[in-house]
């Protein structure tokens, strides 16, 4: 096999259509745009979310709610998770590290450590935010936490 011999399989490529070519092409003259009006002239774009006059379906539909700009969006990690997270381990440190690298959260995400489940273990925790809950169920097992 050589470089200079390689061609792409039959008919995987087609030719395109040569359009206003004149009349012997087949698609000469009006060249596949029809018979005058806006659409046949060069320039012409069609407005986005235009319906042909019909009220358009983004002017139909009510708008209500609010997006705030400044929310900070946290990756919730619970207590039973942090329990099998240290047991597999067999650490008694969890900080953002620990849980990257176990791919529970992203690199750039923050995290915040909920109240569900049991801890069974003593853990020192370090992550963005906790919960009451969370909070309380860490330091009556002995643990400590850092919020970051």
């Amino acid at each position: 096999m050589k470089l200079h011999t390689l061609t792409p399989a039959e008919g995987s490529i087609k030719a395109d259509k040569r359009i206003g070519r004149g009349q012997g092409s087949g698609r000469g003259g009006t060249s596949t745009r029809g018979h005058k009006g806006a659409k046949s002239r060069s320039g012409y774009s069609k407005k986005i979310g235009f319906e042909g006059g019909q009220m358009p379906l983004y002017r139909r539909v009510p708008k209500f709610g609010f997006k705030n700009p400044n929310r900070v969006e946290f990756k919730a990690v619970n207590l039973d998770l942090l329990n099998e997270l240290a047991e597999k381990l067999n650490s008694t440190v969890i900080d953002l590290e620990a849980l990257r690298s176990n791919g529970l959260v992203s690199k750039n995400q923050k995290v915040k450590v909920l109240g569900r489940g049991e801890l069974k273990v003593k853990l020192e925790v370090s992550a963005n935010a906790f919960s009451s809950t969370a909070k309380e169920a860490i330091e009556n097992a002995g643990g400590s936490i850092t919020i970051l």
